[in-house]
């Protein structure tokens, strides 16, 4: 599966690691996604989603009492 973001489109990065003997060989920083059930255009579906888009509330989680409506 791919390693993005639905909502942002944050993806991997590239890099290198480097040893303390200065062996320099390439990495991928991965973006920290978790799988959701969110609201998306009035259904409930599972999304993946990085961390920071959940924590600035970008998306409505399934079943939390923000997307229900007092009557």
């Amino acid at each position: 599966m791919a390693m993005r973001c639905e909502i942002c489109g944050k993806g991997p990065v590239v890099g290198r690691r480097v040893s303390h003997a200065h062996n320099v060989r390439p990495r991928r920083f991965e973006p920290n996604l978790q799988i959701v059930r969110a609201v998306v255009n009035g259904a409930t579906k599972r999304v993946k989603v990085c961390t920071r888009c959940i924590r600035s509330s970008k998306i409505v989680k399934a079943g939390s009492n923000k997307n229900v409506k007092a009557a």
